[in-house]
């Protein structure tokens, strides 16, 4: 791991207003508590910020204030402002640049056609299985294995060496690979490793009041810009907050706005599977907006990590939330939906 190291001040989150510790909320035909919630959900953090003030604030699983919890995929948001930050600076010309303007080792390879929108997007059309296989037959059980050989560079290798599956930005194919060649864009752009730009862009700046520490492909390589980003509840927290009032000295005028919601049909509300409401920003999860919107969900967006990790932000009602789980699968559908139901109800509840 490489540190991520906090600045001089912490950021000071207050009591809210409107406690929310007896919120009941309705999922599956039952009236449920937040207590259940944590129960059913093995949730060893939840925190629920309204302007910047704590209205819930719970631990379980062993965890306390002082934890730091890994949030998989939820690095793959926290990679996207890092793009938007190198793109403030002037480190990245433009998202329609080549991938491989960055990093010339991917010419010759399916990513040699693509733009770093495209895979902001999750859109390539490079070849990629995100299948938790237990026989190590997809990609992302490749890129575990490249990462147990503690090497660096094997991450790049793996990816150049996937094929070419659809035309660039024709299909959404969901990525952790594509989110760590992201990461390595930023890190040749900025001539930074992504925590220390972490660091200089956010942490620094948000009032963090824990390092965080990133997971590395290998002693002395490039962190892993798709997953295993660990750091305190409070401090994911803050990161919302930040995100929504805080961050417009080092990303683009209206980056937000853009990263959280979908920008093309390819990655459009109710396009990503089937049956499935949400849409793809720039590797952001997001809510429909206007009719189609979800009760009290209108224009949120969400980090999202396998095992229950969100870092959701619902700029309209000025509500940051964060949960962090055990699930005891990569991804339980139910368990999402009660998540979004406890959400909605407490976004009703603070008015």
């Amino acid at each position: 791991t490489r540190v991520v190291a906090r600045g001089g001040s912490v950021l000071s989150l207050p009591a809210h207003a409107t406690p929310l510790d007896a919120l009941q909320y309705e999922f599956g035909g039952q009236t449920l508590t937040v207590g259940d919630y944590m129960q059913r959900n093995r949730t060893s953090g939840l925190l629920i910020l309204q302007g910047g003030a704590v209205a819930l604030e719970r631990y379980g699983m062993g965890s306390d204030a002082a934890s730091r919890w890994t949030t998989f995929s939820v690095a793959k948001s926290i990679t996207s402002t890092l793009v938007g930050a190198a793109v403030a600076d002037g480190s990245i010309a433009s998202l329609d640049d080549r991938v491989t303007r960055y990093l010339p080792a991917l010419n010759g390879t399916a990513y040699a056609d693509n733009t770093i929108r495209e895979l902001m997007r999750m859109c390539s059309g490079v070849r990629w299985d995100e299948t938790y296989s237990a026989t190590g037959d997809s990609d992302i059980a490749r890129l575990s294995q490249a990462l147990k050989a503690n090497r660096p560079g094997s991450m790049l290798e793996l990816m150049a060496s996937r094929p070419r599956a659809a035309a660039p930005g024709s299909v959404f194919n969901y990525s952790t690979g594509e989110s760590f060649v992201l990461g390595a864009v930023v890190a040749a752009a900025t001539g930074k490793n992504l925590s220390e730009y972490l660091s200089d862009k956010v942490w620094r700046r948000a009032g963090m009041e824990a390092d965080a520490y990133w997971l590395l492909e290998a002693e002395g390589g490039l962190e892993m810009g798709g997953d295993n980003l660990s750091a305190t509840l409070r401090d994911y927290g803050r990161l919302g907050r930040f995100l929504m009032h805080g961050a417009e000295a080092v990303l683009p005028n209206g980056w937000m706005a853009l990263a959280g919601h979908p920008d093309n049909a390819v990655t459009d509300y109710g396009q990503l599977y089937a049956g499935y409401p949400l849409g793809y920003g720039y590797q952001w999860w997001s809510f429909p907006r206007g009719a189609a919107a979800l009760p009290y969900m209108d224009g949120a967006f969400t980090a999202e990590g396998i095992f229950g990790q969100f870092i959701y932000i619902d700029p309209q009602r000025d509500l940051v939330a964060v949960v962090l789980s055990a699930w005891p699968a990569a991804w339980v559908d139910a368990a999402e939906y009660e998540t979004y139901a406890m959400l909605a109800t407490a976004a009703a509840a603070l008015g």
